[in-house]
């Protein structure tokens, strides 16, 4: 999500200016879609051609909602975007306005017991928890879990909770298990720090986890490198309990810079109707260094080993994602 000694000045003032101006125009159009027209059954990345990064995805009653970094007045609040299908996006309404800067990489979690909805947030190099009663919010009562962190992830496994978060400085993926969505249980635990080539070529990076569990594995994605350059990538380590230890896959990055794409990574992992996985993520927009991304998604592949692979696309047609049909 940021690079080293620069989280804090990943906005500046014309930048700031710009993307209020991009945001008026935006507003202007209302719920227009965002997503170009594509045939049926395919997508072209960019999904959403907006200043948007480290999406994240959920689905309840029918339709998908995203959540980013990006698009409140520059980055000082969410808002939620809707689709039926993971390809064709709808701008909605600002969802949270912590009151703090820097507002970053959330997280939201449909707790089906309570029916309540969490938003884990990053502001100003810390992170909190909000609630509301549905999807669009607005989210409420917000409570700090951890100062100097950034990127927190909720996990649940069989009823027990996990926040996978990163701890500054060194940019230090951690676990803590949770007592509740609010609540903490015991310590947190380093599980992961910059060490492998990729994740040092362009600063010292490990940041945006992401667990998903498969075949009885846990893996956690997450990407490495400075998020502000075009080396920013994808990879993955696997574990027999969420709280590790974990194992690097020896074939990391599985997303990565290629020709005409830069900086695939921080994003989320959902499945399909069907079952299978996709990335929903964000790409730099060109070949430099600076914070103009947009949101992506493509395919995740398992093989019968429990390899995990991907390819990150731009420009190209692709099968979209199996999902329900109306919008």
């Amino acid at each position: 999500m940021i690079a080293s000694a620069m989280f804090l000045t990943r906005f500046r003032p014309w930048r700031a200016v710009l993307l209020l101006v991009r945001g008026a125009i935006l507003l202007a159009l209302g719920n227009a879609a965002i997503a170009a027209d594509e045939p049926a059954g395919r997508y072209t990345n960019p999904l959403i051609d907006a200043t948007l990064a480290d999406p994240c995805v959920i689905f309840h009653d029918g339709l998908y909602y995203l959540y980013a970094t990006g698009d409140v007045d520059g980055d000082n609040g969410y808002r939620a975007y809707t689709s039926p299908d993971l390809v064709r996006w709808r701008r909605g309404p600002v969802v949270f306005r912590p009151g703090a800067p820097h507002v970053w990489a959330p997280d939201v979690w449909h707790d089906s017991a309570s029916g309540r909805f969490f938003l884990y947030y990053t502001a100003n190099a810390a992170i909190g928890v909000a609630e509301a009663a549905g999807p669009f919010g607005p989210f409420t009562n917000p409570r700090k879990l951890f100062e100097r962190s950034i990127d927190a992830h909720l996990f649940c496994d069989g009823g027990r909770l996990y926040l996978y978060f990163v701890q500054l400085p060194g940019f230090r993926i951690t676990v803590q298990e949770m007592a509740g969505p609010t609540e903490k249980k015991g310590e947190p635990r380093v599980v992961l720090q910059p060490e492998s080539d990729w994740e040092v070529r362009n600063g010292r990076v490990t940041e945006g986890p992401w667990m998903i569990k498969h075949g009885g594995r846990y893996y956690l994605l997450y990407s490495g490198s400075g998020a502000d350059t075009p080396d920013y990538a994808v990879g993955y380590a696997t574990a027999d309990d969420p709280l590790g230890p974990f194992t690097r896959a020896d074939h990391n990055p599985i997303l990565h810079r290629s020709a005409g794409l830069f900086g695939p990574g921080h994003g989320c992992a959902i499945q399909d109707r069907a079952g299978a996985w996709w990335f929903v993520y964000h790409q730099k927009a060109a070949d430099r260094r600076g914070w103009d991304r947009f949101i992506a998604i493509d395919r995740l592949h398992f093989d019968e080993k429990g390899k995990l692979t991907g390819k990150a696309t731009r420009g190209s047609p692709q099968p979209a994602p199996l999902t329900t049909p109306d919008f």
